[in-house]
């Protein structure tokens, strides 16, 4: 498997990591407060591992995202990427503070309508929608399906002209840019499956504006996740403001360009891009052009505002190595496994936080190798039943997680100031087979 590309960022110490998140701080005696709450005492009614969730920086992340399109002048709406996080807290809070979402399933589609995002918020993105997905969105009369293919192009076409409805679309253009990010999150490459190719994209469009049932409005990109550098954003919106005035000089109506997500978070405090940068980029490239912008995050706004609770098993000593086995796995927070990914661990326990420290793998219980947290991680020494959080963990934490081993999923909580509520509780052994049957 490819690892992270190589991020050269010292270790930030337990104090740092804190002090870079406005909505955690380390209170003497309550030790890690997440806004008004002890993580402590989360953890000591909901169980861990539990998933802690942030509303007020959720908040003013979406309002500071926002309010950096609206400083630059531009015309921009934010649909929420809702594969980050599809908890229908987590829908319904953004929605209430303006965003969209973007989806790529029925699924998720239905959730963010349940969760009160009116459809005209909703743009439908992925490389495989099935015709049952398709008719959904019309039926739904979303605000913009984003076209991957030829052929989806023309089966949405006869779909739409068989329910009598008119399908708004933007064709997804493969710009070749490479983001520099993650292998397994890169989708903005020639040889990615996402996207229609750069050269095709105009014919696509001209045949978009003559079928039945189809109005295209104009055009979508999207080149990867976790993007530290403006430089890819830059090539590919640039490319895309192209084809926008080639398009109109044939006398094509292009209103809308969708800008994607991707923008990156500091998970090792790294310096990187922000809204503002990201936001200047953008104007860059369209200012001059009278396009309505959509931009897709997810990552940037849910990612920093979650941690995972864990409790410490035991510490393990072995030849050369120091371990620490939480009761968190890689079943609930899988993408240390997946991508080599990078989490800061702080110790909820203000006395463990100001401890010496020394080297150590933290790891959780499941039989794989790869159900590995950190390796060689600056901790102090933590006794069982010791708490840890696992910070930057709101994105593709609790929505990829599985039951593997048996393991019921962990529940999840939502701190709003100094009010928690168990967002869903705990699963139980029963419910991992309730619905198993054995033939007789």
């Amino acid at each position: 498997m490819a690892a992270e590309p190589q991020d050269n960022t010292p270790e930030p110490s337990i104090a740092e990591l804190i002090a870079a998140r406005s909505h955690l701080r380390m209170h003497a005696m309550d030790g890690l407060v997440m806004e008004d709450v002890p993580l402590a005492r989360i953890a000591a009614s909901a169980g861990t591992p539990t998933w802690a969730y942030s509303a007020g920086a959720l908040r003013a992340r979406y309002n500071t995202l926002a309010g950096a399109l609206r400083d630059a002048g531009l015309d921009a709406h934010c649909h929420y990427a809702v594969k980050a996080n599809d908890h229908l807290a987590i829908l319904s809070l953004l929605g209430k503070e303006g965003a969209g979402a973007d989806v790529v399933s029925e699924g998720e589609l239905l959730r963010a309508r349940a969760a009160g995002i009116p459809a005209s918020r909703i743009v439908y993105s992925g490389v495989g929608k099935s015709e049952r997905e398709l008719r959904l969105a019309l039926s739904e009369d979303i605000g913009q399906i984003n076209v991957e293919s030829a052929e989806e192009l023309r089966m949405l076409s006869a779909i739409a002209t068989s329910m009598g409805r008119t399908a708004r679309i933007a064709p997804r253009v493969n710009p070749d840019v490479d983001a520099g990010t993650h292998e397994k999150i890169s989708t903005g490459r020639a040889r990615d499956k996402f996207g229609i190719p750069y050269s095709e994209a105009v014919a696509l469009y001209a045949e978009a504006a003559g079928l039945p049932g189809i109005e295209p409005v104009g055009l979508a990109t999207h080149i990867g996740s976790q993007i530290m550098d403006l430089a890819p954003y830059r090539a590919a919106f640039a490319k895309i403001a192209d084809l926008v005035r080639l398009l109109r000089g044939l006398g094509h109506k292009v209103r809308v360009v969708d800008c994607g997500g991707g923008l990156g978070i500091p998970y090792r405090n790294q310096p990187g891009p922000g809204p503002a940068a990201l936001a200047g980029t953008i104007k860059a490239a369209f200012h001059n052009m009278d396009v309505q912008i959509a931009l897709e995050p997810g990552r940037w706004l849910v990612g920093p505002a979650g941690v995972l609770l864990a409790s410490v098993v035991l510490g393990k000593q072995a030849p050369g190595a120091r371990f620490v086995v939480l009761d968190a796995a890689m079943n609930d927070l899988v993408r240390p496994a997946m991508y080599d990914a990078w989490h800061g661990i702080v110790p909820v326990s203000a006395t463990d936080a100001v401890a010496p420290v020394s080297p150590a793998d933290v790891v959780g219980p499941i039989c794989e190798s790869g159900d590995t947290f950190a390796r060689e991680r600056l901790l102090p020494d933590l006794a069982p039943g010791a708490l840890v959080a696992i910070l930057d963990a709101g994105a593709y934490g609790s929505v990829m997680s599985s039951p593997y081993n048996a393991r019921p999923r962990a529940a999840e909580v939502l701190v709003d100031g100094a009010v928690w509520t168990v967002i869903r509780p705990r699963q139980t052994h029963a419910a991992l087979w309730a619905d198993e049957v054995v033939p007789g």
